[in-house]
């Protein structure tokens, strides 16, 4: 080696590798030492940090150290198992390692041709996910359809948008584009109709029932109503688990009107996707065979580390044709013979991470049966604990959870909620979110982490009724 080079030899990364897994491996041991909840104050975090750059290399074991110092602090817990805010964005070993190989390996895997293994594990993937989530067999590779792994679900909504959009010019439908989602779906549709171009003026959020799920009669009289006004309707975004309440969209009802009036459906199932892996929970996708497209996160509940998005579309040329373009450079005989996938064809990025190693690891790892198992205990807790809120006069359990989002409040007003749920993230013990429904603040309890166990659940429900004692 080059005893002027700053690189690190095998030997050095080697032995600095070490340390790094050990000091991950010791994060994991005492996570629960730290407050879930960051701590840190506006600006903390950077002030610790010197004003310049270091002009010559630093001892690793210095840069080590300051994870502990500067890092930690500024760190909220996101795999603590007191973490039950938004939705999990889970680690496991076996993804964690993945990753380091991805990583390692360095491969950037635009074209089947810069790394076969990267396309071909991938596309192999996506057909397994098929049949583990029962959808329907023509998204698979080897019929009209297929999958790609996307960073996240909102990639996957613009590159449906897109394709729907372009879709329907193609097939000379001239006018104003009216898209549709309820008035629960997730901010990533209007954001993709911005970043689109369609304007967010053309988006209609649908009115939903009790269950806080799109009504499907609602939908079928906005579609008239923009019909007859001379605009078009092209797309539709049906969510399955919607991110304040759970809802799931009634997709054997929707799905229908979408074939009639020639829409895309497309279907959000970023975080309760995962719960179709099991097949007494496969009725949250009943009606899916109508999707045009459909995505879901591994990243949440499928114990597979940011990012890993899983997209599918029915019909793989119309993506294609909506987002390829060939330059000279990036010509080469694999891809003329048509008998290759170039992922950069189907999503927005040139470039892309291996991002399949992980998710092999993940599914290699667990087996299809142990994933199940960790599915079905998180739904049991979380059912468990809407039981204990039913059953105590000073909370209300605001909608029935259908898996394993739990959404209370308190007996009484907003202010007095705000309060219970500013005490109980301040406790360091937990971290919960809100939201609004019915115009009302209601305290959101998602339970899918990977370190999270029964245990932790009925210790936070413990503080839980210990504070709201305080406020009452």
């Amino acid at each position: 080696m080059d005893p002027n080079s700053a690189h690190m030899t095998p030997d050095e990364f080697r032995r600095r590798g070490r340390q790094v897994v050990d000091w991950i491996a010791d994060y994991y041991e005492r996570i629960e030492r730290f407050p879930v909840l960051s701590r840190a104050k506006p600006g903390e975090i950077r002030a610790m940090l010197p004003p310049d750059p270091p002009e010559t290399g630093e001892e690793f074991d210095t840069v080590l150290a300051d994870l502990d110092r500067v890092i930690l602090p500024g760190i909220t817990h996101w795999q603590a198992p007191g973490f039950f805010a938004y939705f999990p964005a889970n680690a496991s070993g076996p993804s964690i390692l993945g990753e380091l190989l991805s990583a390692g390996l360095g491969v950037q895997g635009m074209l089947w041709s810069t790394s076969p293994a990267c396309t071909e594990l991938e596309t192999h993937l996506m057909d397994w996910l098929v049949g583990m989530l029962g959808l329907p067999e023509r998204f698979r590779s080897d019929r009209s359809g297929g999958g790609v792994i996307q960073d996240t679900a909102s990639s996957a909504a613009l590159c449906a948008l897109h394709t729907a959009r372009e879709g329907a010019r193609a097939a000379g439908r001239d006018g104003p584009l009216v898209a549709y989602a309820s008035t629960q779906a997730h901010s990533s549709i209007e954001k993709g109709i911005r970043i689109a171009g369609i304007g967010e003026e053309s988006l209609r959020l649908v009115e939903v029932d009790d269950r806080l799920a799109l009504r499907a009669d609602a939908l079928a009289e906005a579609v008239a109503e923009d019909r007859r006004a001379g605009r078009v309707p092209f797309f539709v975004c049906a969510t399955v688990g919607t991110t304040s309440s759970h809802a799931i969209d009634p997709l054997a009802a929707i799905g229908p009107i979408c074939r009639r009036e020639d829409l895309w459906l497309h279907v959000d199932a970023a975080m309760a996707g995962t719960a179709a892996l099991c097949p007494e929970l496969r009725w949250i996708l009943e009606g899916c065979e109508h999707a045009d497209s459909f995505c879901f996160n591994p990243h949440k509940w499928m114990f597979t580390n940011f990012d890993c998005d899983c997209f599918w579309v029915a019909d793989r040329k119309s993506l294609i044709d909506a987002l390829s373009i060939l330059p000279e450079y990036l010509r080469n005989k694999a891809t003329e013979s048509g008998a290759v996938i170039d992922y950069r064809d189907w999503h927005v990025p040139l470039g892309r991470r291996f991002r399949a190693l992980k998710l092999w690891f993940v599914i290699r790892h667990y087996g299809v049966e142990g994933l199940r198992r960790e599915v079905r205990e998180n739904v049991r807790i979380a059912q468990e604990l809407a039981g204990k809120i039913e059953e105590d006069p000073r909370f209300e359990l605001v909608v029935p959870p259908p898996l394993n989002l739990v959404c209370f409040r308190l007996i009484g007003d907003d202010a007095a909620n705000q309060r219970l749920l500013d005490t109980l993230n301040e406790s360091g013990e937990m971290f919960l979110t809100a939201t609004r429904l019915d115009d009302r603040l209601v305290l959101r309890m998602s339970i899918g982490g990977t370190n999270t166990r029964a245990v932790h659940v009925e210790r936070a429900w413990e503080r839980i009724v210990a504070e709201a004692a305080k406020i009452a």
